[in-house]
């Protein structure tokens, strides 16, 4: 049995860089990173590269920060999106750069961790065996379908498999008569057939679900000259806001504007005091003209977006025009970054849009709840995502010690700790109080197994995490964390700042009296307290005061639930505008310098702060400014 200093589930963009600050800080330690596929990337593995595969961000705002994409080496120029193979090769190269491609076990599957002491966790996997790594950074099976089962005994866990793992298919009656391609878009690689020739598989693909990754391959279809039918159902949540990737009468750019901490102010953030301006925000949340300044600020983008794809200037574009308000959603604003105009498709036909739900499948035919039977050889499902790690945890019974998603007992039992956030939220933030109209006909998809505990619309309470990383059972071991357990155009930002926490909170380095807690009884958190615990607490000076981290751990857990129901956000953190007071809150509990741009000095410090939107270079040299704070 191996032995580690510290083991990190994942190689995607958390994973990696949670490697490599780890080694930064300690350079000597044993440091071992599972991968269940066999290229390194996640979502942007070599195995997940279907044809046109973008970024929603365009270069530059994409990319760690000591690790510019520089555009000689990896194909992509300014101004543009970047190409999936692009961003594969980007990170298969910050991993070779910084040493960690070499720590890395691909085709190992994690199947129980096992917690055996305050500081030792057992993790058992399964992995491909494997004799060579072609020229992409790939594993060549040595014997396929042959694993062989491995256990490492680790001091430290972080679990970075993320939220886009591990697909969610719904049941759908009829599926095992329908003889034809059904899979899951994160499989759309594997089954659309020969690329470089133009060939697709399919000739009548059917496309079911309205997110993301419906647009794109409905795109990847009807780009190739094949006609396609989508459905979106008619008892969800209907499609995704879409946006051009320059919006607003400014024309600015959308993964810019996100990042201006002027334009933060407008979206109410419970851990928004953190960036330091809490009396501005108090402005806009806490008084009627505040408040009406805010519903101004998001007509206009609302509006700007459905204006200029002219949603309403063609009755089959209509059909995708969103249900409900831009307010209340977070990642679900995504970026039309097609080289061509997508919704011409629609107009044209090409893409044919079914409002309806699935009745049943025959062979190969679709037969939707309106009476329409659809022709198909292929149906792809765009339905989401297990977001829970399919891992399984040991003993039996801790996964909700572990923060992770689960299932009330009784559905209506409630936390008298989440009813007092759900309180506080609402007295706080009062436009939270007016929840967007349900669509009357919803229901949540069934699972495709009736004994699936994994099923995102079964498991009826969200991540509880401390800073959305730690579990508050087990703050005071210092041994698990998670990282990349939420979703924000600033993937990589967070990633960062998160893989820095770890790594100081694991080393006893994040001092308790160090965090800068908001005073829960603060009106909207605007005073800002030095200490997570009462002077008069009688906790070691080392240990973390569990009341405080439990509250602040369902406050911020619950807020999403309010925020973003139009989102993800009452099942994991849903970012948009948050994320940049995020990192605030997490610069702070390190002691480093949150006001980036103010550091930088010079004229207009303050002006740039504000009104300058905050990217990959304002956080170059995090790591090394963390030693010097800490003398390392």
């Amino acid at each position: 049995m191996d032995e580690a200093d510290l083991v990190v589930i994942g190689t995607g963009f958390n994973g990696l860089v949670m490697v490599k600050t780890y080694l930064d800080i300690n350079p000597k330690a044993k440091v071992i990173a599972l991968e269940s596929a066999h290229s390194v990337g996640g979502v942007w593995s070599e195995e997940r590269m279907y044809p046109g595969l973008r970024t929603n961000n365009m270069k530059g705002s994409f990319e760690y920060s000591d690790y510019p994409m520089d555009e000689k080496t990896f194909g992509v120029e300014a101004g543009k999106f970047m190409p999936g193979p692009s961003v594969h090769k980007y990170l298969r190269s910050y991993a070779e750069e910084f040493d960690i491609h070499r720590r890395i076990r691909f085709g190992a599957w994690v199947r129980t961790v096992e917690r055996k002491s305050s500081d030792a966790w057992l993790v058992h996997y399964s992995q491909t065996h494997v004799h060579s790594v072609n020229g992409a950074g790939r594993a060549k099976d040595d014997t396929a379908g042959h694993q062989s089962q491995k256990q490492i005994l680790t001091k430290k866990l972080v679990i970075s498999t993320g939220l886009t793992s591990e697909p969610f298919i719904p049941h759908i009656p009829g599926s095992d008569t329908f003889n034809a391609p059904l899979f899951h878009a994160k499989y759309l690689l594997d089954n659309f057939g020969d690329t470089s020739s133009s060939l697709p598989a399919s000739s009548k693909p059917v496309i079911y679900g309205s997110a993301k990754s419906a647009y794109d391959a409905a795109y990847a279809y009807a780009s190739h000259g094949i006609s396609v039918d989508w459905i979106i159902r008619q008892s969800g949540h209907g499609p995704i806001w879409m946006a051009p990737i320059y919006v607003t009468p400014l024309k600015k750019r959308i993964d810019h504007l996100v990042g201006i901490r002027f334009l933060t102010w407008f979206s109410p953030c419970v851990w928004g005091a953190y960036d330091g301006f809490g009396s501005v925000r108090r402005f806009f949340h806490n008084t009627t003209v505040g408040r009406w300044i805010v519903d101004r600020f998001w007509e206009i983008l609302a509006g700007d977006v459905i204006a200029l794809i002219g949603f309403d200037k063609h009755p089959e574009t209509q059909k995708l025009k969103p249900w409900l308000p831009a307010f209340w959603i977070a990642s679900g604003l995504s970026i039309l970054n097609y080289p061509e105009d997508f919704y011409e498709y629609v107009r044209n036909g090409t893409v044919k849009v079914h409002v309806a739900d699935i009745d049943h499948l025959s062979e190969k035919k679709v037969h939707l709840s309106n009476g329409t039977t659809l022709e198909a050889d292929t149906l792809v499902c765009s339905t989401g995502w297990k977001h829970r790690p399919s891992i399984k945890f040991l003993p039996e019974g801790t996964d909700r010690s572990l923060g992770l998603p689960h299932t009330t007992a009784e559905k209506a039992e409630l936390d008298p700790l989440i009813q007092k956030a759900d309180t506080y939220i609402l007295e706080n933030y009062p436009r939270l109080q007016n929840q967007p109209a349900k669509n009357k006909n919803y229901k949540p998809p069934a699972s495709s197994t009736m004994s699936d505990d994994n099923d995102p619309y079964n498991l009826d309470q969200p991540f509880r995490l401390y800073r959305f990383m730690v579990p508050p059972a087990y703050i005071n071991d210092r041994s698990i964390g998670y990282t990349g357990m939420l979703l924000s155009i600033h993937t990589c930002l967070c990633a960062q700042a998160q893989a820095l926490w770890l790594t100081a909170y694991f080393g006893g380095a994040l001092s308790p009296r160090a965090l800068s807690a908001p005073d829960p009884n603060a009106t909207n958190n605007t005073s800002v307290s030095a200490t997570t615990k009462p002077a008069s607490s009688s906790f070691p000076e080392d240990s973390f005061d569990q009341e405080t981290i439990t509250w602040q751990t369902a406050l911020h857990s619950q807020f999403g639930r309010w925020r973003y129901p139009a989102g993800h956000g009452k099942r994991f953190p849903d970012m948009a505008f948050d994320a940049i007071p995020y990192i605030d809150m997490l610069l702070r509990d390190l002691g480093l310098q949150w006001r980036r741009k103010v550091k930088q000095g010079g004229w207009g410090k303050w002006w740039r702060e504000v009104f300058w939107p905050y990217g990959p270079g304002d956080y170059v040299g995090l790591v090394d400014e963390w030693r010097i704070a800490k003398n390392m």
